[in-house]
């Protein structure tokens, strides 16, 4: 199946059929030839090129063994054909010549005046296996980059070794090795390569985040190889934003400065939607990265390195995603500081879907017989209770059996060891207070 496939797909690009499969009247005269597609398509293309003779002799080399000598160089081959250095090979050749007369008349064009017989050769190979043309990978190099993506290489004494330009007749790779070897071929220049392989010549315009910046350039190929490769100017505003989030989600959000402000807004939002749901939106690394646009779009615009993203203002951003009008009972829902007995607002600390933490000094909850809740009191908070250092004596959620249990325990290991502070026998009924006793 697969064979048929590239069968088919090589009759429609050498326009040997239609759309639908059928032969067209190129294809028909191809027929005529009695050749492989490849070679009959170099014959009738090749004509008009470099003359209907040299069309024919070029392409009886190619279709017999004959075109196969000790050496790569195709044109030095058909130069000792011509003179008949081997007998029985030159006969084969003119008699291949002969056959292929069928396909192309007499009349034929004769080709451009003074064309080299060298680039005559490469223009018929080139146009049988445009796949095949190849360019050299560097200066002084033997190895070659071939339009269909393999690699190729001269032997070291070719004698088209400086040559940047080849059209490859006959190349096979051993098992093991990277590049392909070179038995056969003919020197071309770029202008030829772009003339016999055109359908393989695209330009596009590459738009892409890489290493923390946006690269915008714009590329032309002959399939695999680079043609050229400068900037793009005016890049589409529509596809940098595309990069840039393309970028990020390849990077993370860590490439966003993340202020404590958007550390602590991010939290609380998260707390709402594990506890509350809907609409409270999901905001974990996964969610905020699918959905880009709606809370990075308009700072998205401005973008083309990582310096610029680190310039956003993430929690402005993601306010944007507050559901309206519930968002404007996220401090009741979720508030910031919740005020203690003593007077002090005290920070809250949240952390996704667990329970929020309040770490503050024992001393200033005395009188506090409820447990604090948020989340319209679905939720307890986890008091953190403080000794005079900011140590924890005792962690709960349940302050009523702390009160009873915990903290005579607590007060009886204290006492001794903070004399300045507070340690009353009933904290329900004591002032609570962040202040210690002067000193006498």
């Amino acid at each position: 199946m697969p064979a048929m496939t590239a069968a088919t797909e090589l009759l429609r690009r050498i326009e040997a059929t239609d759309e639908g499969g059928r032969i067209t009247e190129r294809g028909r005269r191809m027929a005529a030839v009695g050749a492989h597609p490849r070679l009959a398509r170099a014959l009738l293309d090749g004509a008009s090129r470099v003359g209907a003779d040299r069309a024919r002799e070029v392409v009886a080399l190619l279709s017999d063994d004959s075109g196969r000598g000790p050496g790569d160089d195709l044109p030095g081959r058909w130069r000792a054909l011509r003179r008949g250095d081997d007998r029985g090979a030159t006969a084969r050749w003119r008699e291949e010549t002969k056959q292929l007369g069928r396909g192309v008349p007499a009349s034929a064009d004769k080709g451009p005046p003074g064309l080299p017989d060298d680039l005559a050769a490469g223009i018929v190979v080139g146009l049988a296996y445009p796949d095949r043309i190849a360019r050299v990978r560097g200066s002084g190099a033997v190895t070659y980059q071939m339009s269909g993506g393999t690699g190729a290489a001269l032997d070291a004494q070719s004698s088209l070794r400086t040559t940047t330009w080849l059209a490859i007749a006959v190349a096979d790779r051993a098992p093991g090795r990277a590049d392909a070897r070179i038995r056969s071929a003919a020197p071309i220049d770029e202008a030829t390569a772009r003339d016999v392989a055109g359908e393989l010549v695209t330009t596009t315009d590459q738009i892409r985040w890489d290493d923390g910046r946006i690269v915008t350039r714009r590329v032309e190929t002959l399939g695999a190889i680079v043609l050229s490769d400068v900037p793009l100017p005016g890049p589409d505003p529509l596809l940098v934003q595309a990069a840039v989030r393309d970028g990020l989600r390849r990077s993370g959000l860590s490439v966003l400065r993340w202020s404590e402000a958007a550390l602590a807004l991010r939290a609380r939002m998260a707390f709402c939607h594990a506890h509350l749901g809907a609409p409270w939106p999901d905001v974990d690394d996964d969610a905020l990265l699918a959905g880009l646009d709606d809370w990075l779009g308009t700072e998205l615009t401005s973008v083309r390195a990582a310096r610029d993203l680190a310039r956003i203002d993430v929690a402005s951003a993601l306010r944007r995603l507050l559901p309206w009008p519930a968002a404007a009972r996220l401090d009741e829902l979720a508030p910031e500081r919740l005020r203690v007995p003593s007077g002090s607002e005290v920070r809250l600390a949240y952390d996704g879907v667990e329970p929020p933490v309040l770490a503050v000094k024992l001393q200033e909850v005395f009188g506090w017989t409820t447990t604090p809740a948020v989340a319209d009191g679905r939720v307890p908070v986890v008091l953190h209770l403080l000794s005079p250092a900011q140590r924890p004596v005792a962690i709960t959620s349940d302050l009523a059996s702390f009160w009873k249990q915990g903290y005579p325990q607590v007060r009886a290991d204290m006492r001794a060891r903070y004399p300045r502070h507070p340690w009353p026998e009933d904290p329900l009924t004591a002032e609570a207070t962040k202040r210690a006793k002067p000193r006498r």
